[in-house]
């Protein structure tokens, strides 16, 4: 049975892993190549802990499956990161993490998450349309990452951005 608790940092062997995995899948969702990098990946862990943000772990057993890092900015909770191995996806371990980031949204009177979201990111879009997310809210805008390639444009309203 998965079960999810709040992470700390006697938490960091298990936790790295799965931060590494996440930042090398959003890598590829821009089109770009990355291998895990744990050293990366530990430094980041240590720093959502460092600056108290809530981070919850989803274990089978004691094999870590999955994590969610929120960010708090009282009483907005932003979701961070959300992770589960592959293995592990459509057999609820999203929910059950992003349950515990609910609960911490109401816990500050709030009745909604902020998330993150790469567009390219299907299956958690699709989570959060069957979560009765589906409001865009706020649009982030870069400059092309070296190495990305950028096919399509996107409109919203009456701009148009590189995608």
């Amino acid at each position: 049975m998965i079960e999810s608790r709040r992470a700390d940092v006697e938490d960091l062997a298990c936790a790295v892993p799965l931060v590494a995995k996440f930042r090398a899948e959003l890598r590829r969702f821009n089109r770009i190549e990355a291998a895990e990098d744990s050293a990366a990946a530990r430094e980041e862990f240590l720093e959502y802990l460092d600056k108290g943000y809530p981070v919850y772990l989803a274990l089978d057993g004691e094999t870590p499956v999955g994590y969610l890092a929120c960010r708090v900015d009282a009483p907005c909770v932003w979701v961070e990161s959300l992770y589960v191995l592959p293995s592990y996806r459509r057999r609820g371990v999203a929910s059950l993490l992003y349950d515990k980031a609910e609960a911490l949204a109401r816990s500050y009177g709030e009745d909604t998450l902020y998330n993150y979201v790469h567009p390219n990111n299907g299956a958690m879009i699709a989570l959060l349309a069957s979560r009765g997310y589906d409001v865009l809210n706020l649009i982030e805008i870069r400059k092309p990452c070296p190495g990305e390639t950028l096919e399509t444009c996107i409109s919203v309203g009456e701009h148009s951005f590189k995608y």
